[in-house]
């Protein structure tokens, strides 16, 4: 692997959960840039990598950036540490997944290794003692170059979405969090458009701060997570950005953050719909809309009211500025009810099935 490293011009790390599960992230920060090597971390692998170092290229696959998607088009060697290749990350298509590279693959689990993509070289074991004695030999790449074709990348392609005085935007809410929060809260998240919103938006800077069901695909996660985050870490910021779906399935643990005193703040992006069923149905099946509509969802702050939860609801950036500041400074629990434009759809996107050379960044909408 040292060898590759030393020879390698356009060199690129895919870091999984695998990372954040081993307790690897400074030893993955080291090595990085020991070898200056761009990083681009899984959803699993999000605070692995500090998403405000220069090297992060932010998530790849479906919802990745447009670096991060290019970069893994490019490469001459590509590293995978405590990562799956999963069809998120590769679509499935392997026949144009990293094409130009070379694979070297670091990971615990054997069955893991060869079992998605071809490898190069294979490493079994715990991600910190592998990434730990590399350090101690592993010398800067052939990258130059290369970190110059990303930076332009990043500039050129970043991600976007249309900014509006009028209406709230579920991408502007989440930049909010993360600029209120320094990026230092522990946020969980159910399933959709909202969970990808905070995957490329909030900037997360540790490991084990953002907590989601990953492949698992559960709605309803995210409150009770952040509860149990909470329990185990009083001191600390926690949030749990949810759907307006996904809230009225476990919305009855409110009970419990109010007679426990439990200081959970809830983030419920409104968009009154299935916000990542309709993008499908919009994008992939004619607009033949079925099962998404949500407007006859129970309004928040009474229903938070009702429990004895202090709730607010914001329209307007105004108002969800000082929602916001309201509920982050009050000393219990609190739920904020951002109501979102409700047809906005997750970009950047690569289709089911397309490679990533097959990206679609969005910018026909606007």
């Amino acid at each position: 692997m040292i060898q590759a490293i030393s020879q390698a011009k356009k060199p690129v790390i895919i870091a999984g959960g695998g990372v954040v599960t081993s307790g690897a992230a400074e030893e993955l920060q080291t090595f990085a840039e020991k070898a200056q090597i761009p990083v681009t971390t899984t959803l699993m692998g999000i605070g692995g990598f500090s998403g405000t170092h220069p090297l992060w290229l932010g998530m790849p696959g479906m919802h990745g950036t447009y670096a991060a998607n290019h970069a893994l088009l490019e490469c001459d060697l590509l590293i995978g540490i405590g990562n799956r290749f999963d069809d998120r990350v590769t679509m499935g298509r392997i026949d144009k997944f990293a094409t130009k590279a070379q694979i070297i693959h670091i990971d615990i689990d054997p069955a893991e290794i060869g079992k998605n993509v071809e490898t190069f070289i294979p490493i079994v074991g715990d991600i910190k003692n592998v990434l730990k004695e590399a350090n101690l030999t592993v010398s800067k790449s052939q990258s130059e170059e290369w970190l110059k074709q990303i930076a332009e990348w990043k500039e050129t392609y970043p991600l976007t979405y249309k900014s509006s005085d009028q209406e709230l935007k579920p991408q502007w809410v989440i930049e909010l969090l993360s600029k209120t929060t320094k990026g230092e809260a522990i946020v969980t998240t159910d399933v959709g458009q909202h969970q990808m919103w905070v995957a490329q938006y909030y900037q997360f800077v540790h490991p084990r701060s953002l907590l989601s069901s990953g492949g698992l695909g559960t709605m309803g996660f995210g409150f009770p997570a952040a509860i149990g985050a909470q329990l185990a870490y009083p001191e600390k910021t926690v949030i749990a950005v949810v759907g307006d779906g996904g809230f009225q399935m476990t919305s009855q643990e409110l009970a419990v953050v109010a007679l426990e005193n439990i200081p959970v703040k809830v983030v419920v992006i409104n968009n009154q719909c299935l916000g990542m069923v309709r993008q499908w149905q919009e994008l992939f099946h004619g607009q033949r809309y079925s099962e998404v509509d949500l407007s006859g969802s129970p309004d928040f702050v009474k229903l938070s009211e009702a429990y004895g939860v202090k709730a607010w609801r914001a329209k307007t950036r105004e108002e969800a500025e000082l929602a916001w500041k309201e509920a982050l400074n009050h000393p219990g629990p609190a739920v904020v009810d951002f109501w979102v434009t409700p047809d906005e759809n997750v970009y950047p996107m690569v289709a089911a099935g397309t490679g990533l050379d097959e990206m679609v960044m969005g910018d026909e909408e606007e």
